[in-house]
């Protein structure tokens, strides 16, 4: 059976005006700014603090995934979609693809088959312009640092040497990684080592995903650490007096964006940080927007539990007083069949006992996110490939362990394919058992605070820290970051820090590599293992697939 593209999908989709979508939220058009016909910036004037604390937070996050994920932004969609089918005022409050994924391997962040966002090729390429808009601000930032370098009259005495900040670019180009400017001679400016990030790793990203409003965006934007000047004291953004500018270029950026998905509900898309390097979901704004405006809001967070859930839950929850009321834990036969030993040629080759030895890795999921206060609902997102007996088991095992787990067919059937699972989470929230809290106390010391996520969550035995680690732990110190969250940047391929390690790794420790400060953002960022903040691309790109033909119609977008 043939099955039609993403993009073939989308592009067949009868959107109706983003007026008419504002209106089901009881937005007014005058009220919306519009980016063109089927997109709008929402005001921040519209967050109703009252109407937030009454509605119900939704997170859909997964098990540990194969390169290709396991279809969380697609089940969030669809659950959106089966809410409103069974008469709920809902709306999914997702992140902005990065072009990195796009033009690389794992494609858009759009949804797919029937549980999509629209217009889907303008929100998977510029959109309304948020990515670009964060890379002038950063790209400001670093520009002004070259300059006081530089700058013989009003020279900060900053050592080059120990600048942190880069530039960034939405592209995955692994040549810019670490580079040298300033060469040319003297009117080129100072030459120093320095290198690219890709945008969703960006300090100022994060910083957007976590601001509260226009003046703690400021706030935040001034409290960038840039280095140290060469008598080792501290230099921020606000010493070059930076935070103004730099979000007079945010101004539009930090309005969440409207659209609306392919059945014509409302969806909000803002921010886009990676959750294996970052915190890996959208903003403060946005959630509380769609808080504000619905009564079911449905988000995600990327990559496994371990990685967007934990930070979701430890660092977004708490700054920004949020409080879920259920998790749906996506989880595919495919992966399953991938922890359980499965090669990636065998992803769809049915294998009842290779699921059965991946379940383990759901299973030490569903205990984290216990660990939380919240009983999950685990969503089988259906692939043509999954078998009955296959289906049957992982239901049956959820079942044992006192789990409600439910058939998601958001992709081939969209919201008719999700009110079963729609109506268990509404039943799961109505009994009102989930309470959910921190797993850790912010003013906990740093190390404490790492092992406790390393031990409880990963399965590890203990930490162990580099010579640098130890040296930066100094720096938090004296900076007096020690009471900030830790924003892990691990693999996304293991529990563990160990790429190779699947299903549910045991006798383990993981190593933190060295620590980088994102004090604007509010938390500091151990790496453990090999993490890049700038991805490459794959041998074969994405892009070689695509292509526009002469009336401007996209192909091979996904």
């Amino acid at each position: 059976m043939k099955y039609l593209s993403d993009i073939e999908i989308a592009q067949n989709a009868k959107m109706l005006p983003i007026v008419d979508i504002a209106k089901k939220l009881g937005i007014d058009a005058d009220d919306i700014e519009l980016y063109g016909k089927y997109k709008a910036k929402i005001p921040l004037s519209l967050r109703n603090d009252e109407k937030i604390a009454k509605s119900n937070l939704i997170l859909v996050t997964a098990i540990t995934p194969t390169p290709a994920g396991e279809g969380k932004t697609t089940v969030s969609i669809g659950l959106n979609e089966g809410l409103n089918k069974i008469g709920k005022k809902a709306i999914a409050v997702l992140r902005e693809p990065s072009l990195g994924p796009v033009f690389g391997i794992k494609g858009g962040a759009a949804g797919g088959g029937y549980a999509q966002v629209v217009p889907m090729e303008d929100i998977n390429l510029h959109f309304t312009g948020d990515f670009s808009a964060i890379e002038k601000a950063n790209n400001l930032l670093a520009a002004l640092i070259d300059n006081n370098i530089q700058s013989k009259t009003r020279n900060l005495n900053i050592d080059p040497r120990t600048i942190v900040w880069k530039r960034v670019m939405d592209m995955n180009d692994r040549a810019l990684r670490d580079i040298t400017i300033g060469l040319g001679g003297v009117f080129n400016g100072v030459p120093r080592q320095d290198g690219f990030n890709i945008t969703p790793a960006s300090e100022v990203m994060a910083i957007l995903c976590m601001t509260e409003d226009f003046v703690d965006l400021k706030t935040r934007l001034g409290n960038i650490f840039i280095g140290f000047t060469f008598d080792k004291k501290p230099i921020y953004a606000r010493d070059l007096k930076a935070e103004n500018a730099m979000a007079i270029l945010l101004k539009d950026a930090v309005k969440p964006n409207l659209v609306q998905t392919l059945e014509n509900n409302p969806a909000i898309i803002h921010g886009g940080p990676f959750a294996n390097i970052a915190q890996g979901t959208n903003t403060i704004i946005a959630t509380k927007m769609g808080l504000s405006l619905a009564d079911y809001v449905v988000t995600e967070a990327g990559f496994g539990a371990d990685l967007g859930a934990e930070k979701f839950l430890n660092i977004k929850c708490v700054a920004g007083g949020l409080k879920p009321k259920a998790v749906v834990l996506v989880a595919t036969i495919r992966a399953l069949r991938h922890h359980g030993g499965a090669r990636k040629e065998e992803y769809n080759t049915p294998c009842l006992d290779k699921v059965k030895k991946g379940f383990v890795n759901l299973e030490k999921h569903i205990e984290n996110i216990k660990k939380f206060g919240i009983t999950p609902v685990v969503a089988i997102n259906k692939f043509p490939a999954d078998t009955t007996n296959e289906i049957d088991y992982i239901i049956e095992k959820c079942k044992d362990l006192g789990i409600e787990a439910v058939v998601a067919e958001e992709w081939a059937k969209g919201g008719d394919g999700m009110t079963e699972i729609a109506q268990v989470i509404v039943d799961n929230i109505d009994k009102g058992e989930n309470e959910f809290k921190a797993l850790y106390d912010w003013n906990i010391p740093i190390i404490e605070k790492i092992e406790t996520i390393a031990k409880e969550i990963y399965g590890a035995d203990g930490v162990d820290f580099s010579k640098k680690a130890l040296s930066d732990l100094k720096k938090i110190t004296n900076l007096g970051l020690d009471q900030l969250p830790v924003c892990m940047a691990k693999t996304q391929k293991s529990l563990s820090d160990n790429d190779k390690a699947v299903g549910r790794p045991h006798d383990f420790r993981v190593t933190v590599r060295e620590f980088e400060y994102a004090v604007g953002a509010g938390f500091v960022i151990p790496i453990l293992g090999k993490m890049m903040r700038m991805p490459g691309l794959p041998a074969t790109p994405a892009s070689e697939g695509m292509f526009i033909d002469n009336d401007g119609k996209i192909s091979g977008l996904s």
